[in-house]
């Protein structure tokens, strides 16, 4: 009988991942084997198990926040050797043909493949990649804690850089991401200004702890005007919002992958040169630049760790928003 594995998998968008008992993955010829050590818990996988995200492979194993072990490698790779430890993010596959591609900007392609999405994740005891969009890890950070890096610590990174040159930025939804764009922004010089769910006070009081300068509530207005504000939580109302606090010329950018609507607005908060942006997806450069830029800071992660079985108890806390920092699945 061949190799099974432990996983976490979703049948159906709206309903609960199951504990299945699945076939060990074989590396293709380009790909590696994780065994995976940690797996990160990101908003966009609930956007992938609450039907928000409507492409998904079913049934699929969720996770793209994954650190581990190559335990075996495609007979076409160089990269890796059994034993390396990596990471594995959400950019999983591009073409390398299209026009997107080809310019450059591989996180706008056309016919990508998404860790946990179109391409099984890290929800299980293994994992496979394609050699080329993984990633070396340095081992000074545990899997836990490096966990994390993979989407969060990349995305973050992104938003911020697509931001530009900033002196004061605000970071609106101070989860995942937030926490280490606000230990990359000290680093740099920034001022950042977060802002959290009116009277949270502990995100508050943790935004302070990693740097901000100023933290209130998503309703309050920052004592400076900004010169960027990036919005991490799905919540639409919140643009608005970050216009209003941005200065003439500033950049409003938008790092989740869904937000609820939008809401209408007056253009007085648009007009003076103001700009809204999104952010797609990462590249592999935006990786390279980030994992070795971390170690440096270095970003310091906060996380809980939950045993792989209790996926979707750690789904409802990040659902509701009861953490600090960032959770973590580890195999049982």
């Amino acid at each position: 009988m061949p190799a099974t594995m432990k996983a976490m998998l979703l049948d159906a968008p709206r309903t609960p991942l199951r504990l299945a008992e699945v076939p060990r993955p074989e590396p293709g010829p380009s790909q590696v084997r994780i065994k995976v050590a940690a797996c990160g818990v990101c908003r966009t996988d609930l956007h992938v198990t609450d039907g928000d995200l409507t492409e998904p492979k079913l049934p699929i194993i969720p996770g793209h926040e994954i650190v581990g072990r190559v335990d075996r490698i495609g007979a076409r790779v160089t990269r890796f050797a059994p034993g390396d430890r990596v990471g594995i993010p959400w950019l999983g596959h591009t073409c390398g043909a299209c026009p997107y591609c080809r310019a450059g900007h591989e996180n706008l392609c056309d016919h990508p493949g998404f860790t946990g999405y179109q391409i099984d994740g890290g929800y299980a005891e293994y994992a496979v990649a394609d050699a080329d969009y993984c990633f070396p890890i340095a081992e000074g950070l545990g899997d836990v804690k490096a966990a994390p890096l993979l989407c969060a610590g990349l995305i973050g990174y992104r938003t911020l850089r697509m931001a530009g040159p900033c002196r004061t930025i605000g970071i609106y939804g101070f989860g995942a991401a937030a926490h280490i764009v606000a230990q990359i922004a000290r680093h740099e010089g920034m001022a950042a200004y977060a802002f959290t769910r009116p009277g949270d006070t502990q995100a508050q009081a943790f935004a302070r702890e990693l740097g901000c300068v100023w933290a209130g509530g998503s309703d309050e207005t920052p004592p400076v005007p900004l010169d960027a504000a990036l919005v991490f939580a799905p919540v639409g109302a919140l643009v608005p919002l970050a216009l209003e606090a941005v200065r003439k010329g500033g950049v409003v950018v938008l790092g989740g992958i869904h937000m609820s609507d939008i809401p209408s607005m007056p253009y007085r908060i648009l007009w003076e040169e103001r700009i809204v942006r999104s952010v797609a997806n990462l590249t592999r450069k935006d990786a390279e630049e980030f994992l070795a830029l971390a170690p440096r800071i270095p970003v310091k992660t906060h996380t809980t760790a939950l045993p792989l079985s209790e996926a979707n108890e750690a789904l409802d806390r990040l659902r509701r928003g009861d953490l600090t920092g960032a959770l973590v699945l580890v195999p049982d």
